[in-house]
């Protein structure tokens, strides 16, 4: 069905594998069409609570795919590009499923900015992110000006964007780009774990929980304190919402249906 990923879903968790691996799972046209294809199908998905995004055990994804970049000739094909890129990355930040990041190996480039659209990061121990753009002359154009800075400071981003060096894992995590380091191999574990953690809680309550932190860190404070308030309230008309609140007076475990 699909060249360049593999794609499968199993109790409530959908895993994409990124599958280019003589290219280092660069990003290219095709790529970015299956995974856009695959986001759309998991957006209406209701068996799907959780999506995990990974590539193999040495690279996550080692960017845009450069010889392709190389016959851009104009700033309109550039352009082209980078809106496709862009959109695609927006598509899964804005997936109302949380998606979790398995990284191993290298993710620079596009790989580093596609694991900054997704929720969250835990990378294994050979990990290595990065963003080198500024080595060939370029930027990153498919957000990491702006998602870097939002995650780890300003100050820190503008040393990563500006000298291009990449760093391990343990630096990514003490700097807050990834949210846990695992062994290598227990990669997958560690994130089906927690996958499967994210399973059994309220669906809509998570999908709103995104909803508020992505929409809101854009607001002023006021306004994202209020915007938070409508979500909070819009809960209140939810089964799980109620089997949350019943099963705590009970003093039971919940029970929820993600309605």
């Amino acid at each position: 069905m699909f060249n360049t990923i593999t794609y499968e879903k199993d109790n409530g968790i959908a895993c994409i594998r990124l599958n280019r691996e003589k290219s280092m799972n660069a990003i290219n046209d095709e790529l970015m069409r299956e995974l856009d294809k695959v986001f759309d199908e998991i957006a209406v998905d209701e068996s799907i609570a959780v999506v995990i995004i990974t590539g193999t055990s040495k690279v996550f994804a080692a960017g845009a795919d450069i010889k392709a970049m190389s016959k851009m000739l104009t700033p309109y094909e550039a352009h082209s590009f980078m809106n496709q890129i862009q959109s695609l990355f927006d598509k899964i930040e804005r997936t109302p499923k949380p998606v979790i990041a398995a990284v191993s190996g290298l993710a620079l480039g596009g790989g580093c900015e596609m694991s900054m659209a997704c929720d969250i990061r835990i990378a294994a121990e050979n990990a290595r992110f990065g963003q080198p753009e500024i080595k060939i002359g370029l930027i990153p154009g498919a957000g990491g000006t702006q998602r870097l800075p939002r995650i780890v400071g300003v100050g820190r981003a503008k040393e990563l964007l500006y000298l291009g060096d990449p760093i391990d894992a343990e630096e990514a995590y003490r700097i807050g780009l990834v949210n846990k380091v695992v062994p290598t191999e227990s990669l997958m574990d560690e994130a089906r774990k927690m996958a499967a953690a994210l399973v059994k809680k309220p669906g809509f309550a998570i999908e709103l929980t995104k909803l508020a932190v992505n929409d809101g860190i854009n607001m002023d404070l006021r306004s994202a304190i209020a915007y938070e308030a409508r979500c909070f309230e819009l809960l209140f008309s939810t089964e799980d919402q109620k089997e949350g609140i019943n099963s705590f007076i009970d003093k039971k475990e919940p029970k929820f249906k993600g309605k």
